[in-house]
């Protein structure tokens, strides 16, 4: 075909002129419509216009006094000053007791007003063991903090300043509403005095529920973290992580990286755990816990196809304790709990979490699925430690093996009571009850205990008890032992027999 057979000849009719108008008229309007999408320079909306935001660029635009922001610098401006850091000086370690000298550590870290008469809200291993605790506001004023309570379990403290100055205060929001690719924005206070301080990240929520995580001897029991890409620096721990309104969802808690770096792995504690216990922590210094008195383990694929699942979610029952509110909700052996208080179960971890935040005589609902058929059972929670402290009889439907030596009920450790307990789990033998007077009530050796060596020899079950006691027998010397206490703590204790 000739080149010219592209133009309008002059002899051609008129009618063919004008379709060939239309046709390139329509060709222009698909390619104008093509830029216009790729661009975003669709018309804006009076909903648009009457909020401020723009819908030009690649993140949300605000429009304030005829320049454009983007929606973080409002959040960052409304609740900055209410971020602080904290200074906890500490005694240097593998010092001896009666040790008077100066050697002591500080260790910075972060933390923010979640009321205007002084509570802070932080992180556990930010303040703990602290010997003097001090705070530096975003107006230069420092104060002396007093610890007002703190739990190790989740890895939350409240502290309190006594403020001469007007406090801003973080709101808590809903840590259950936020979704996977919300945005998430991290401040700290890491070290004010280098000139670093309400250093600000932002990123997504990357993952919501993270658990069986390990941060060394400071990993938390209770773990539901919300997972974020914004940085969460050295220092950051028990800074807020906010939403787009400025409130707070999470407590930034911890990284996960090969270096120590931040690599866009983040952790935060979720704000709904903390609105569970600060209440406590602010009453009595430390956190109530629900109890549904059951031993856990996660559903098997194997598992989830015999009671005809359609997914590998929920969690198995163990073991049940007797007179438990999971007793009384009729759950036994083998079940497989689906759901609880209106909330899918996904697994063992998730199901603790939930159970821990639940207030003492609330009553809830527990889904359960029993040989492929789906039964709903209600219950009157109950608190963790008035259950276990008032039974002191058999404590499962199930009889387990109990020794007793030197006035202590013993039971091999295992992780499923780790789990049932909300503790670590370590090998050793678990100290059931301690029976007034006897050898190991006047060794101060507490219900809760760990036993981890019996003079020198390790113990990873009642049967190596046995086997050491055994060559104890005929002997009325003192028996050194190595124990974990109920505080996680290890101790060296001696006992006479």
């Amino acid at each position: 075909m000739a080149v010219g057979h592209l133009f309008p000849d002059s002899r051609k009719t008129k009618g063919h002129t004008i379709l060939t108008a239309i046709f390139v008229a329509v060709v222009f309007t698909l390619v104008g419509i093509l830029i216009a999408s790729n661009l975003n320079l669709s018309p804006r909306t009076e909903a648009q216009s009457a909020s401020g935001i723009s819908t030009s660029g690649e993140y949300p635009v605000v429009e304030r006094d005829g320049r454009l922001q983007s929606p973080f610098v409002a959040v960052v401006d409304n609740v900055k000053n209410a971020v602080v850091n904290i200074s906890a000086r500490t005694r240097e370690e593998n010092l001896p007791w009666w040790y008077q000298g100066s050697n002591y550590a500080t260790s910075s870290g972060s933390g923010f007003f979640f009321r205007n008469d002084g509570y802070i809200l932080t992180n556990n291993h930010v303040i703990k063991d602290a010997m003097k605790l001090s705070v530096w506001t975003a107006s230069g004023y420092k104060y002396e903090a007093k610890l007002v309570g703190a739990d190790p379990l989740t890895d939350l403290a409240v502290i309190k300043v006594e403020p001469e100055e007007e406090i801003t205060a973080i709101p808590f929001g809903n840590s259950d509403d936020i979704k996977v690719g919300d945005w998430a924005i991290a401040i700290g206070n890491p070290f004010p005095q280098q000139g670093l301080d309400r250093t600000v990240t932002v990123g997504v929520v990357s993952a919501k529920g993270r658990s069986n995580l390990r941060f060394g001897s400071e990993t938390p029991t209770y773990q539901s973290y919300i997972q974020t890409d914004a940085s969460i620096n050295p220092g950051n721990s028990g800074g807020p992580l906010l939403n787009l309104r400025g409130e707070c969802i999470g407590v930034n808690a911890a990284i996960s990286s090969p270096t120590g770096s931040s690599v866009g792995i983040g952790f935060a504690i979720p704000i709904n755990m903390a609105k569970a216990i600060v209440p406590d922590l602010i009453a009595s210094g430390r956190a109530s816990r629900g109890w549904l008195g059951v031993w856990l383990s996660d559903v098997t694929e194997r598992e989830a196809k015999r009671q005809g699942l359609g997914a590998v979610r929920g969690v198995v029952i163990d073991s049940v304790f007797t007179g438990s509110p999971a007793e009384k909700a009729g759950l036994e052996r083998g079940d497989i709990v689906t759901g609880f208080s209106n909330q899918p179960v996904d697994n063992a971890s998730q199901l603790s979490v939930l159970v821990s935040t639940i207030k003492n005589g609330t009553t809830v609902e527990v889904e359960y699925i029993r040989d492929g058929s789906r039964h709903v059972g209600q219950t009157v929670i109950t608190d963790r430690e008035t259950f276990l402290a008032s039974h002191d009889g058999p404590s499962t439907q199930d009889d387990f093996e109990v020794d007793r030596w030197m006035g202590m009920e013993l039971m091999t450790f295992t992780p499923d009571i780790a789990r049932a307990l909300a503790v670590d789990y370590v090998e050793g033998v678990y100290v059931r009850r301690v029976y007034p007077g006897s050898p190991a009530d006047n060794s101060s050796i507490a219900r809760g205990t760990i036993i981890l060596q019996i003079n020198n020899v390790p113990v990873k079950s009642l049967e190596s008890v046995e086997e050491v006691a055994g060559q104890l027998s005929g002997t009325d010397g003192r028996v050194p032992l190595i124990v974990q206490e109920p505080d996680g703590t290890i101790a060296r204790k001696v006992i006479r027999p």
